[in-house]
């Protein structure tokens, strides 16, 4: 099966929302351990607009799976990754303006900078992963920079109107999964899936995980996070 990471963010979203103590992300990564995640994912943003400081520190201590850092380039992000120690970190790019992340990391164009930085991260023993589109110089990019992994952007296959678009899409997604498993960086691929798309992407066995957050959690203020949890693992099931 492959494998799920669970993206809390928008859990703390909602707490930012009223500026109090809940819902609680770290109690939501307990639940969605429960419900089968193989990782949890949080994003910790230069504006702090959801997960804070405290969270991440709490969530190292008490995620039993795997935790994955997403992280802008800042200085200071990079010294709280290095000091915490998350499992992995997804390099992805960050815009204060953006409501999410728009598209993915130009690792072609910063090379230098992001080889640096990996470098870095592997002197403390942290993977490292970089959320690309699905493109042949970016993936090429992962693997001259040393990355341990990619995570191919599905946002345009998740925008994608009609039959033709949707396989071209697929289509990318598959070249690029191809390219990276070649090149031996673990494959992963998030961003829009939803329980109704995510099939096609499941279906590329080169992809070995996906990371999906706010479907799971819009899921689960009908059913529960655990049982959207497994709702999700079911259908990744190959």
């Amino acid at each position: 099966m492959i494998r799920l990471g669970v993206n809390i963010d928008h859990v703390a979203t909602v707490r930012e929302a009223r500026k109090t103590t809940e819902p609680d992300p770290v109690r939501a990564a307990v639940l969605a351990e429960l419900g089968g995640a193989d990782q949890i994912t949080v994003h910790l943003r230069e504006d702090r607009r959801h997960i804070q400081d405290r969270d991440l520190e709490i969530l190292r201590q008490t995620v039993t799976t795997r935790l994955n850092l997403e992280m802008g380039l800042a200085d200071e992000i990079i010294e709280i990754a290095l000091r915490v120690k998350p499992d992995q970190v997804t390099v992805v790019p960050e815009k204060r303006e953006e409501v999410t992340t728009e598209g993915g990391l130009d690792a072609a164009g910063e090379r230098d900078r992001i080889a640096a930085v990996v470098g870095r991260f592997h002197e403390a023993d942290i993977e490292v992963s970089l959320f690309i589109d699905p493109d042949r110089p970016q993936v090429e990019a992962a693997r001259a920079v040393n990355a341990d992994a990619t995570e191919l952007h599905t946002g345009a296959y998740a925008n994608a109107t009609g039959v033709g678009a949707v396989r071209e899409e697929i289509y990318r997604l598959h070249l690029a999964a191809i390219l990276g498993r070649n090149a031996h960086l673990h494959v992963a691929a998030g961003h829009g899936l939803t329980y109704t798309n995510v099939a096609p992407v499941v279906s590329l066995l080169e992809i070995k995980e996906l990371n999906i957050g706010h479907s799971i959690i819009s899921r689960a203020v009908f059913v529960g996070l655990e049982r959207a949890v497994r709702e999700m693992k079911e259908r990744l099931e190959r």
